[in-house]
């Protein structure tokens, strides 16, 4: 009798001791270095900071991610190698300053008269996008997850009044994209590229005549009210702009199923958290503007027109001889022709309409 007691005691001991050794608890948490292409004074970090707090909360004693804001690590424009050669696990970014490793990277971040902020999610999530993000980042060995995507970008700023696309002539002007620079050339002025951090010196010394960047929130942080008096809507080189992260590829086949799983929901998590907080801090941003005393001049549809043609020339001419460029745009396409109809029908109510009038609820 008294030999069972014990068998049964150390087999009890036994088997609490194969239980604790397979709880999440017990297992050594997995620990990523992410950084990013964003400074903290640029509030599209906001996607990146987003994404780490998720996954941090969602995968907590399984995979902690430790992250550094861009230029702590290195240089913002090196993290595409260092995710895909593995130097760090992740890195946010956005796609299209990739552009001269790929062209297809011109489509997936933004594109000029392309994908609205609601287009992109629709098209990424049901329409095939996420598809085309994988195959293109997967030929540098990484996988990416989107993590925001942005109102339309704010418009150009400068210190003279633009009220035509025909006053862009003569202006050297920052402007970020392929196609936009191709565009510009059409209207001649001449594109200058250069980081987000060097813009405002290069507007308060003359050396560009003006600029564009982000959002309102973002703008605003970079100081681009005091260096500019006027502002030039919409923004029809780049109707959104979709944030993401870069993780490399072993990195990420190295993880088992539910934790990939638990993963991409942090990134859908923090998607809406910053779509909602860019779009809502337009408000209070937009209102700084205006109360500096920036003027603000929308171009007249009739030059949207001729933008959209020029764009429309230039997407057909470079999709000849770069097939999956080509199979981007078509796949957008695909989901803007389909979604015309109901686009259409939904008239001013499609993302909310400002009514002309409200109830006196005094």
């Amino acid at each position: 009798m008294k030999s069972r007691k014990w068998f049964r005691f150390w087999m009890g001991i036994a088997i609490a001791g194969v239980v604790l050794a397979a709880s999440p608890a017990s297992a050594e948490v997995i620990r990523w270095k992410m950084t990013s292409t964003w400074t903290p004074s640029i509030s599209l970090i906001e996607a990146d900071q987003a994404f780490v707090k998720a996954v941090n909360h969602l995968c907590k004693d399984r995979l902690e991610i430790k992250f550094f804001t861009g230029g702590s690590l290195m240089p913002s424009f090196e993290v595409f190698d260092a995710v895909s050669k593995g130097t760090v696990e992740a890195a946010g970014d956005w796609p299209n300053y990739w552009a001269g490793k790929d062209r297809v990277f011109d489509t997936l971040g933004s594109y000029p008269m392309g994908l609205t902020p609601v287009d992109y999610l629709i098209w990424i999530y049901n329409g095939g996008g996420m598809e085309i993000y994988q195959e293109a980042y997967g030929k540098f060995g990484m996988m990416y997850l989107i993590t925001g995507v942005t109102p339309m970008e704010c418009g150009v700023r400068s210190n003279k009044p633009i009220k035509r696309i025909d006053d862009l002539k003569g202006m050297k002007i920052r402007m970020s994209g392929q196609v936009q620079g191709m565009l510009l050339k059409d209207l001649g002025a001449a594109q200058v590229a250069m980081a987000g951090q060097e813009i405002y010196q290069a507007m308060q010394k003359g050396t560009i005549d003006a600029c564009e960047f982000s959002t309102p929130s973002s703008d605003w942080g970079m100081g681009f009210g005091e260096v500019s008096k006027y502002w030039a809507v919409p923004g029809w080189h780049q109707p959104a702009s979709v944030m993401g992260v870069m993780i490399n590829k072993k990195v990420w086949d190295s993880l088992d199923k539910e934790l990939q799983q638990t993963i991409q929901y942090a990134a859908k998590v923090a998607t809406l958290e910053f779509f909602c907080k860019q779009y809502f801090d337009g408000i209070e941003y937009t209102q700084k503007f205006i109360d500096k005393g920036i003027e603000i001049n929308s171009y007249p549809q009739e030059d949207l027109d001729r933008i959209q043609a020029m764009v429309d020339g230039h997407t057909a001419e470079l999709a000849k001889d770069d097939p999956m460029f080509k199979k981007s745009i078509e796949s957008q396409n695909k989901f803007r022709k389909a979604f015309a109809q109901w686009r259409e029908m939904e008239g001013p109510f499609g993302f909310g309409y400002n009514p002309k009038s409200y109830p006196d609820l005094k």
